[in-house]
């Protein structure tokens, strides 16, 4: 399906609101239990919740959900909503009586887009989302454009509607790795070989703050230094799709899952290098495509706060 739920397990819930003030919604990533997780953080601006949990040297190394958000930082309770339902699943790091769920999140700015900036996702939305995503099921098709996290975002210096995108890619050896993006860039998507893109110009200044939230999961063993590698390579992908990216005034943030069901190549040194490599170059290619999906799937939002048409590359 070109989906990252090609990734066996993966599943993603939406909630959104649309209307009377609203333009926002959550988005919620639900991995199999057991699975391994990091997080790499470059943007200036960013809105995270619980990524330090996700360094290579904190003591739990799996993830049982990550929550993407409109709302910027207040969005982030969101989170606490999806770490609710998995608590009541049993999802969690086991402590005395209960589990703790380790849901790391982070959010888009997309506060009054829709004419009211107390319009903002809360933690019901995140307990729904994260309830959407278990009742989806295995290899269910993702909602791409304006829905979930993406329903607020905008492009080119707000110029521009931007959306949730998503992609996979196949390796050898039944690897798969995909992406799912939410695109809410002060950048300009960039779609090679269509011509000169579309420029909002360098010198109008940014509407608001932006951010580019990505999740790659894939289906290999790796561990949480692995995992954090990947996703490091995929903030490539979106150098690529984005000019400019990683700015002061973006949160971009990559958060990289791996269910562990496929084992890599490690039978030398240099096949694993070339395992991990050929991986990690994926990573950044299905970032890349992910990306681009969600600014051409993101249709056109007329609301008080102004109008955000669709973005389409020069040349169609």
């Amino acid at each position: 399906m070109n989906s990252i739920t090609d990734v066996a397990g993966i599943r993603v819930g939406h909630v959104q609101r649309v209307g009377e003030g609203w333009l926002s919604g959550v988005t919620v990533v639900l991995p199999p239990p057991g699975t391994v997780g990091s997080v790499d953080v470059r943007g200036g601006g960013p809105g995270t919740h619980e990524t330090d949990a996700l360094d290579p040297t904190t003591l739990v190394s799996t993830v049982d959900a990550v929550v993407l958000a409109g709302g910027s930082a207040f969005g982030l309770a969101s989170a606490t909503g999806a770490q609710l339902w998995c608590e009541e699943q049993g999802r969690g790091f086991a402590v005395p009586g209960t589990v703790v769920p380790i849901v790391p999140a982070a959010a888009i700015f997309d506060l009054g887009r829709g004419g009211d900036v107390k319009a903002r996702p809360d933690a019901d939305m995140g307990y729904q989302a994260a309830a959407a995503a278990f009742a989806s099921g295995d290899h269910a098709a993702v909602e791409r454009g304006n829905v979930g996290a993406g329903t607020g975002a905008v492009v080119a210096r707000g110029h521009y509607k931007g959306g949730l995108g998503t992609s996979s890619i196949t390796l050898d050896g039944g690897v798969i790795v995909g992406a799912l993006a939410v695109v809410n860039a002060l950048g300009t998507p960039v779609f090679s070989g269509s011509g000169p893109q579309k420029s909002a110009g360098l010198a109008v200044p940014p509407q608001g703050l932006n951010t580019t939230l990505v999740v790659i999961a894939t289906n290999a063993v790796l561990d949480v230094a692995e995992c954090k590698r990947t996703a490091s390579a995929g903030h490539a992908g979106l150098a690529r799709a984005l000019d400019p990216s990683h700015t002061l005034a973006d949160g971009d943030t990559v958060f990289a899952l791996a269910t562990g069901a496929v084992e890599l190549d490690r039978s030398t040194e240099q096949a694993r290098q070339v395992s991990l490599i050929t991986l990690q170059s994926a990573a950044a290619e299905a970032a890349r495509l992910a990306i681009l999906d969600g600014v051409m799937a993101a249709e056109s939002v007329s609301t008080a706060a102004g109008d955000f048409p669709a973005y389409r590359p020069a040349g169609e």
